[in-house]
This record gives C-alpha cells, sequence and structure tokens, in this order.
C-alpha cells in the first residue's frame, strides 16, 4: 500500500494521496460529520453510505448531513435513511457538535447547497475527498485524486489504509458509485483496474444485477415523459459535432417528474452519432440553468464549466447560470462553440 505521493503501491498503481495524514486526522476525532454535493449522483450517496461504515468500524460516531433529499431513486443505498437535511432534519448547529467535517465527492462551494454557510463557519476540523479537477478553497485538509474514476474508488484505498474490511454492505454501496461514474463502465475513465475493483466489490457481495435493475429498470412514468420533453427539444450544430437540449420547471410540472429524473438525458445525446459534445439546461426552482456539459472528444469540459463558476472533470462538468433560457443558451453555446473551433 502507497502512503504518500509520488510512490507506487505494490501492483504499480500510481498515488497521488497521503492516506496517513488522513489516519493522523482521524485519530482525535470521536464524532464525524459527512457530507456532499446537492443533486447528489450515486457516487456521492453510495461513498458517503460506505465511508460512514468504514469510520464506525473504527469507533467514531458518524452523522450523514446534506442540504438536500436523498433522490427515490437512490434511497436504496441508504436503508437506513440517516441522510438528513440541514436545516429542517437537524440544526445547522450541528456543525459545532462534532470534531471533523468531510466532504466527499466535490470541492466547490456551490454545489453545497445549505451546508455551504454552516461548514464556512465551523470550527471544527475539515477534510475533502474528492476526484475533480476544479476545486474550491475550501479551508480543508484536501485528499484529492482526479484520475480515480470515482469517489468510491477513494473510499476503498482509504479503507485499505485504515485496515477495515469490507463487507457486503460497504461493497454494494461502492459497486454503486463505481459503475454509474463510469457510466456502468463505458466512460474513458474506466481502465483495467476498474474492472479488478469492480471484481473484488463482487466477490464481497456486491450483486451487479440487482443494482442494475434498481438503478435503470426501475423507471417512473414521469421519467419517461420528462426524458420525451427533452428528445423533442434536442438540437445539433457545428455539422452535428454539438447537440444539445433542455428541460424547463414546466415539463417537471406537467409530467409529474422529480428533479432527480433528469439524471443521465444528457448522456442519450451522445448517443447520436457524428456527436462530440453535448449541452444540457435544466430549469431549476430558482429560476437559474444546471447546465452539464458532456464530451467524448479533446474538449476539456472543465475548462468551460469553469467560465460559468463551475468545474468537473475533463469529460463531464457542470454549472449553474441565471435565466432566460435564451440568453443562458446563447452563453452558454458560444463558448462551447468557441472551444471546439
Amino acid at each position: 500500500m502507497c502512503d504518500t505521493v509520488g510512490q507506487t503501491d505494490d501492483s504499480g498503481r500510481f498515488c497521488t494521496i497521503d492516506w496517513s495524514a488522513l489516519a493522523r486526522l482521524l485519530v482525535p476525532c470521536r464524532r464525524v460529520l459527512l457530507t456532499t454535493h446537492v443533486r447528489p449522483d450515486c457516487d456521492a450517496i453510495g461513498s458517503s453510505v460506505a465511508l460512514a461504515a468504514v469510520l464506525e468500524q473504527l469507533g467514531k460516531q458518524v452523522v450523514l448531513v446534506g442540504g438536500f433529499d436523498v433522490p427515490p431513486n437512490y434511497r436504496f443505498l441508504d436503508p437506513e435513511h440517516r441522510f438528513q437535511r440541514i436545516g429542517r432534519d437537524v440544526p445547522d448547529r450541528i456543525v459545532d457538535q462534532v470534531d471533523l467535517l468531510m466532504i466527499l465527492d466535490t470541492s466547490a462551494w456551490a454545489q453545497l447547497g445549505d451546508m455551504a454557510e454552516p461548514f464556512r463557519r465551523s470550527g471544527a476540523k475539515k477534510a475533502v475527498l474528492d476526484h475533480h479537477l476544479s476545486a474550491d478553497d475550501l479551508g480543508a485538509e484536501v485528499f484529492r485524486d482526479a484520475r480515480a474514476e470515482a469517489t468510491g474508488r477513494l473510499v476503498v484505498a482509504a479503507a485499505d489504509h485504515l485496515n477495515v474490511p469490507l463487507d457486503t454492505r460497504i461493497a454494494t454501496a461502492l459497486f454503486a458509485a463505481l459503475a454509474t461514474d463510469t457510466g456502468w463502465f463505458r466512460f474513458c475513465s474506466t481502465t483495467a483496474e476498474t474492472y479488478r475493483l469492480a471484481a473484488r466489490l463482487t466477490e464481497l457481495g456486491a450483486r451487479p444485477d440487482e443494482l442494475y435493475r434498481q438503478l435503470y429498470e426501475n423507471e417512473s412514468l414521469a421519467r419517461l415523459h420528462l426524458v420525451g420533453r427533452a428528445i423533442g427539444r434536442t438540437r445539433t450544430d457545428l455539422q452535428g459535432r454539438l447537440i444539445y437540449t433542455s428541460i424547463l420547471r414546466q415539463d417537471f410540472e406537467e409530467t409529474g417528474a422529480l428533479a432527480s429524473d433528469s439524471e443521465d438525458v444528457i448522456n442519450l445525446t451522445l448517443a447520436v452519432a457524428g456527436t462530440e459534445v453535448a449541452v444540457i439546461l435544466i430549469e431549476q426552482a430558482s429560476g437559474q440553468f444546471k447546465i452539464s456539459f458532456r464530451s467524448r472528444n479533446d474538449l476539456d469540459c472543465s475548462r468551460v464549466a469553469e467560465q460559468f463558476g463551475g468545474g468537473g472533470h475533463r469529460n463531464a462538468a457542470g454549472a449553474t447560470v441565471p435565466g432566460p433560457r435564451e440568453v443562458a443558451e446563447a452563453q452558454v453555446l458560444d463558448a462551447v462553440r468557441a472551444a471546439m473551433r
């Protein structure tokens, strides 16, 4: 096992995280609060639930708190309903009742939602466990490897260093994190090591068939109608290399779909032959638009997203911009076109 930056472990894998520093940070901490980004995906929920179980095996008291409600399609990853919403289920002052605040799967203030201000003002120790390129200064000790295909991979590495065995419950949450953040092993972030980790988690009890059914064969009719509206609004540009669409508040209201039902819609647009970059604008209740970028060429999505105060990975990133839609769409598409030329 490699502990420091610039070393490799016995299998030749390069390490960029000093796990011994995490171990030292945890030693004096009795109570730990874990949080993650708003609009959480499987990696965010799965990694958080798994790390909570790891830390509890070390004798820590762990609470899971976020500025969101867990989306219905991901609640099976948190069957005990441990995630609590800040300001509703627990008061803001909970951040003053723990020894360590730890953020998983994001390094952006904007993605913390209602957790941002309590996190900012808390005097507790702070840490970040993340695999995204873009990062704000959160005033925390950072454990980041942007080459990791999922934050779930980093939880496995942390558990291994801390000598905590992974049980079936942890393996299931981490397989979901790994599989979804790699597009069920089809994104370019997937490597031979990804499959080796997937095999290990399967041997520990994760059931890929059951997870796939939970995630992709358990759709609501409302989501199906929402997807239909997004697909019907899809347009292309730059000789078909750029594809884009949008989802409006009206679409959610009229179909009865949930905000989480917009997950992965952008990936459907990249199925069109000849497309290289995809963009989707999703109107929020605030009137702002959540923008997602995807690429399967050399376009660095994180660089484009950073122009709008966002960030992410090279091939997948996001940002939030003010409306109205026509203005937001024009600004975003102009930036993408410029980056593609």
